[in-house]
């Protein structure tokens, strides 16, 4: 037992080492991988809030980009000069512009894009399976109509223009957007956004592991299993499902602030079904309702794509320009995914199996 707890922690201390060195690397063969890496980062926070809504309470939601979206255009209307622009009102309370605290940005973040989950799931309380997905799928698709529209006749999201100029996150008064010298090693803007976002993940994580074993996570659980079964044991089904969806467009609205703050340029391009499809895929091919899996799926399906290109072009130029690159490289993605539902139906690093404590006769041990 002492040596199996010796082996877990050192699993952890060495995990933990090279997450920490794995920019400094990255960094050597150029900014554009730890852009890749920080992508990677902001997707497994996306990941793991889908999680608690597809993989705790398996509540099939196919808007979950809604969310993400939500975010991302509540921190670029507050940290850009558009507002003062539109309104002069704004320009005449905040002459400086509108400079909210990062400490301030994450709890606003993830209080509005969980009261938009609470207002997606109220009017869904009774549906199931196909027909919540699609009414998941048209609320996803509504917010992105939204701020592709919201122009006219009062310019709030400044349509399919987008919103620029976008403040980068500043922490105790440093601004992420900085290169930091320290001496004997420069880190630039994008190796200090991964550590801020990896900070983020390890957060997450352990509020989902906590919320996996908790009374609450054994309750979404049991409605996953038979809802009918978990009411009738008297669980209260409506204000579990709701706190199911509030809490994990929470982490949406967290990982969408983030990304604004990166990116320093937002869009509804961004928030296309596509992109909640493909987390429902990180999910689903990862492994639904298991941490380690969702992190793996979701690692996996924000990297590939940047590591096909290295095989796209070459593919690209045998047949003479006759194949476009992007289609080839979502072809792969594609029959990348068949494969790996094909040999791991339940995903690449499943829930361990229930009920392995019950001998073949089926007494317990």
């Amino acid at each position: 037992m002492i040596t199996m707890t010796h082996k877990l922690f050192s699993n952890r201390w060495l995990m933990a080492v090279v997450l920490l060195v794995l920019p400094l690397v990255l960094q050597s063969f150029g900014n554009a991988w730890v852009r890749i890496a920080d992508m990677s980062l902001l997707y497994v926070l996306l990941a793991l809030g889908l999680n608690i809504v597809v993989g705790y309470a398996g509540l099939l939601d196919l808007g979950y980009v809604a969310f993400f979206a939500v975010g991302a255009y509540m921190f670029a209307l507050l940290a850009s000069p558009h507002l003062i622009e539109v309104f002069p009102w704004v320009a005449a309370m905040f002459p400086d512009g509108l400079h909210l605290s990062f400490w301030l940005v994450l709890p606003t973040a993830a209080g509005i894009a969980g009261l938009f989950g609470v207002l997606l799931g109220a009017p869904t309380l009774k549906l199931r399976g196909d027909y919540l997905a699609i009414v998941t799928l048209g609320f996803g698709e509504i917010i992105r109509v939204f701020l592709n529209n919201l122009d006219n006749p009062v310019n709030i999201t400044n349509g399919p223009r987008g919103l620029g100029q976008i403040d980068a996150v500043s922490i105790f008064g440093y601004s992420l957007s900085k290169r930091l010298d320290l001496g004997f090693i420069e880190l630039p803007s994008v190796t200090l956004y991964y550590y801020l976002f990896l900070t983020l993940v390890v957060v997450s994580v352990v509020i989902c592991h906590r919320l996996e074993y908790s009374r609450i996570g054994r309750a979404w659980m049991a409605i996953r299993e038979d809802e009918i079964a978990a009411k009738a044991m008297g669980l209260n089904t409506r204000n579990l499902k709701l706190m199911a969806f509030g809490m994990g467009a929470s982490f949406g609205g967290v990982s969408g602030a983030m990304f604004a703050s990166f990116q320093s340029f937002v869009s509804p391009e961004s928030f296309s079904l596509m992109e909640s499809v493909m987390i429902v895929a990180m999910v689903v091919l990862g492994g639904l309702g298991h941490l380690p899996g969702v992190i793996l799926g979701a690692v996996l399906l924000a990297a590939l794509p940047e590591v096909l290109r290295f095989v796209a072009g070459p593919i690209q130029e045998i047949t003479d320009g006759r194949l476009d690159a992007a289609i080839m490289r979502q072809l792969l993605i594609a029959l990348a995914m068949v494969t790996i539902m094909l040999w791991k139906p339940r995903g690449l690093w499943p829930t361990p199996e229930h009920g392995k404590n019950l001998n073949p006769q089926g007494g317990a041990r």
